[in-house]
């Protein structure tokens, strides 16, 4: 545990510098207040903009920071030295996920303050199985990937199918019966709902098997890649 709490700080050091990365944890609940608060059309869904967002920032940045961080350690050595140091690959991975998953919560708290009081327990709930399903994720993609570049072409499609997949198939029919079969899909349909009553089986289902799958992948990345 404590190899892992210092993963956790390094992380937090590391992001103060890495404007980069601070931006994606930012720009989401910046954008939906802003949103919330300047733009009012008629007919428009209460609090729209906080959970069309909210899927895109499940779907974005717990995603690509992972996917960047492990990716950079790996291509600059740095993972080696923490290695020779004594830390375990399963506490380095521990470490960077609490860290991101920590991250995402605080910019989720953010973007709650435009939630009714009763509602912000169960989007809290649903925002951070999502940013845990996507942390996973994250971690396949930069076990997976030999440097930067490689895991950027590689997250970029699956972004792109997460965030982008759920909104626009809130126009088009036949896309919606494609993509929900993905979890980010799922957990707007819940956000839409915004009460556990709204919960169905079904989608609950499809959470836990989307969730199932990528432990199991993510395992068997790691068997065969490591972090070497």
């Amino acid at each position: 545990m404590r190899n892992v709490l210092i993963i956790i700080k390094k992380q937090f050091r590391d992001t103060l510098k890495n404007k980069t990365v601070l931006i994606q944890f930012v720009l989401f609940p910046i954008m939906t207040l802003i949103m919330e608060h300047a733009i009012e059309l008629d007919g428009m869904p209460e609090c729209f903009f906080t959970k069309l967002f909210s899927v895109m920032y499940i779907g974005m940045a717990p995603l690509t920071t992972v996917a960047a961080i492990i990716s950079e350690e790996k291509e600059k050595n740095t993972l080696r030295v923490l290695m020779m140091a004594n830390v375990k690959p399963w506490q380095y991975l521990t470490g960077v996920g609490i860290y991101v998953w920590i991250l995402c919560m605080a910019g989720a708290l953010v973007m709650a303050t435009g939630l009714e009081r009763q509602f912000i327990f169960f989007y809290l709930a649903v925002m951070g199985t999502g940013f845990m399903i996507s942390v996973i994720l994250g971690g396949c993609v930069g076990i997976f990937a030999k440097n930067q570049m490689s895991a950027t072409s590689i997250v970029i499609p699956v972004m792109a199918i997460l965030s982008f997949g759920p909104m626009l198939a809130m126009f088009n029919g036949t896309l919606e019966k494609v993509v929900r079969f993905i979890y980010t899909q799922q957990l707007k349909g819940f956000l839409d709902g915004m009460s556990f009553e709204c919960v169905k089986g079904e989608s609950v289902g499809i959470v836990l098997v989307n969730a199932c799958l990528l432990i199991a992948l993510f395992f068997l990345t790691f068997k065969r890649r490591g972090l070497e």
